[in-house]
């Protein structure tokens, strides 16, 4: 596998976890761009954007699932930064008819770390073609009952999150989501891969996902298709530990996912700021360098220092209704996964089938991988938890090198 692009000494052991990650046999291709301290360290990519073998490029684009979700959410932290919005405001406040049916003292808060009530996607009343069609889909939700009282506990929001939190962004500002996501992400960073909703002249772009059907269909059909005496001794063993996967199946695979096939046109040109976002890692990875270092990247500051401290701050403890273990919700997004790392003060999110984008302000570190392969779990899977050990383990040894003091000659003539 050969790896295009450049790379810091520093951090080769990324470049070759990287080539581990692309297939060699069989199509596929990814891409990895990490930021430290201000600086561009990593930006490669390999293999191939489609079953055709055409390859991956610089500039390729590619479905990242629920990456999507942390830049739906670092765009309303910037027009709270601005004044125009609190986390403790109702959404009601900003968007009345949001308040039907059980919602009116919902948070900004409350719905940024997963604890609406509003997950049950499966019992609003959703298609496809509701789930393709914005406004049809604000509609649902406020229409929609939520499960719990807010702030009872939290539940991952898996496909609703991006309609409550976009739709709360129109409210605020009076403009559509992408015009807005343009005015305050990709212009001012100068973002030339971020999209949600990939307009016409940008498809050329963007990757396919190499899976053997519409990506989640698969994994639905698997547990549809599953001996009923099996999936009744299942449910019954997993309630005794006190997991009920119920609240998963309703809340990421309700039965119109298995429709969606996320290679199609009208999927990637949809509205979907929870899962459908199209990146390159270079666009991720610039926009959580902004985070890391305290707001500002290039001369352009998106917030202030105190706003990401604020929004880094862990929301929830305890098991997610949903996902069922701890997530450790910050303000719209989670704990960055590692193999024994620590990083208290790391945050971004992961997406199904592997991508994910994150910032360690700590360690003045960003990072994001893009890819076409595989199907990990809804919030990532082992390579992107692998490859952020790797980076974060890299920055490490470089600042440890670069805190050791110069060794004097005579103190060498001494000790001989």
């Amino acid at each position: 596998m050969v790896l295009q692009g450049e790379f810091h000494p520093d951090f080769g052991q990324v470049a070759e976890a990287l080539i581990k990650i692309i297939p060699r046999r069989t199509p596929g291709g990814a891409s990895v761009c990490i930021y430290h301290e201000g600086e561009k360290v990593v930006d490669v990519w390999g293999g191939t954007k489609d079953q055709q073998g055409h390859p991956w490029k610089q500039d390729t684009i590619v479905f990242s699932a629920s990456t999507t979700k942390g830049v739906t959410s670092t765009l309303l932290h910037i027009l709270v930064d601005r004044g125009l919005a609190n986390y403790d405001d109702t959404i009601a406040k900003h968007w009345p008819a949001f308040g039907q049916n059980g919602k009116k003292n919902i948070t900004i808060r409350q719905a940024l770390s997963h604890q609406a009530g509003l997950y049950n996607i499966a019992d609003y009343g959703f298609s496809k073609e509701h789930f393709w069609n914005w406004d049809s889909a604000l509609r649902l939700l406020e229409e929609a009952k939520p499960s719990h009282a807010p702030g009872e506990k939290s539940a991952y929001h898996a496909l609703t999150y991006g309609h409550i939190i976009g739709g709360l962004i129109e409210k605020i500002t009076g403009k559509p989501f992408q015009q807005v996501m343009k005015e305050e992400l990709s212009d001012p960073l100068q973002l030339e891969g971020m999209f949600i909703g990939v307009p016409n002249e940008e498809l050329h772009r963007l990757a396919n996902l190499i899976t053997r059907d519409g990506y989640l269909g698969s994994a639905i059909r698997a547990y549809k298709d599953m001996n009923p005496y099996i999936r009744q001794v299942l449910h019954f063993l997993t309630r005794l530990i006190g997991m009920d996967f119920s609240y998963f199946r309703k809340a990421l695979a309700p039965d119109f996912v298995e429709e969606i096939n996320f290679n199609s046109q009208e999927s990637m040109q949809a509205i979907i700021p929870a899962a459908n976002g199209a990146f390159t890692a270079r666009s991720l990875a610039k926009m959580y360098a902004a985070l890391a270092n305290g707001g500002e990247f290039g001369g352009v500051r998106l917030m202030s220092e105190d706003r990401v401290r604020i929004m880094s701050q862990q929301q929830t403890n305890g098991r997610d209704r949903v996902v069922n273990f701890p997530m450790k919700w910050r303000l719209g997004y989670h704990e960055v996964f590692t193999l024994g790392q620590k990083a208290p003060h790391a945050f971004g999110h992961f997406g199904f089938g592997g991508s994910g984008a994150w910032c360690d302000p700590s360690r003045k570190l960003s990072m994001a991988m893009t890819l076409n392969t595989g199907v990990g779990t809804p919030f990532g899977d082992l390579r992107i938890v692998k490859l952020s050990t790797a980076v974060m383990r890299c920055a490490d040894r470089r600042q440890t090198w670069r805190e050791q003091k110069p060794i004097a000659l005579a103190d060498l003539q001494t000790a001989n």
